[in-house]
């Protein structure tokens, strides 16, 4: 894998806290420069900065990019998700900092939702405590919305297109971290089996959306 796609979702465990999440970043560039710099990502050539929705968002209906207001909560009526959004950064070894459980967080290096470009939010499955924000991600659906609520009270919607399920040595960068200039969301959590040695999932559920017009 080419070094700026050092771009790893793995589980981690807390011997207290139960089961989480983590994205490794190490060397992957400032995301809000997705939009507008050519990456080479997992050994492909350099592409150029066009808007490209890439194999996952399609179309995207004709909308103007929300102010860049911080994003304070998430909606998703059809999994009953209305959790408050922290922002979260990269911890000294390049890994992304994780939400508290009961909360979900926006990767802050990365687009405001709304804004052109890939913005990431990533949340806990579950823990020792049960379900957590994101224990029904997998069962969303083509068509059905998710609601940003930002600081100054804006509101970005998006509808999701697509999801899937990948083992984490295959996280498919290419489509999380496409060069579009669309303003479109991904949400990311553990998924699949659970493996009980290793006390952490096997897999991760990744789902795309697209804005919908104001």
């Amino acid at each position: 894998m080419d070094r700026l796609a050092a771009v790893i979702v793995a589980a981690v465990v807390g011997a207290a806290l139960g089961v989480g999440i983590v994205v490794l970043l190490s060397d992957f560039p400032d995301q809000r420069q997705v939009a507008t710099t050519p990456v080479s990502i997992a050994g492909s050539e350099p592409t150029s900065a066009t808007s490209d929705p890439g194999p996952s968002d399609g179309p995207s209906p004709a909308v103007q990019p929300e102010p860049a207001s911080p994003p304070m909560r998430v909606g998703i009526p059809a999994i009953d998700v209305d959790a408050e959004l922290i922002s979260l950064g990269r911890n000294d070894d390049g890994s992304m900092e994780v939400p508290d459980f009961g909360l979900a967080g926006w990767y802050k290096p990365g687009p405001v939702p709304g804004e052109p470009g890939p913005a990431v939010i990533a949340a806990h499955v579950d823990s020792v405590a049960g379900p957590d924000v994101f224990y029904r991600l997998k069962d969303l659906t083509a068509g059905d919305k998710i609601t940003v609520t930002h600081e100054d009270g804006t509101r970005s919607t998006f509808m999701v297109r697509d999801s899937e399920q990948q083992p984490k040595d295959a996280l498919p960068v290419e489509r999380i971290w496409n060069k579009t200039t669309d303003p479109v969301l991904r949400l990311i959590t553990c998924g699949g089996d659970f493996d009980q040695s290793a006390r952490s999932y096997r897999s991760n559920v990744i789902v795309y959306a697209v804005a919908m017009p104001s």
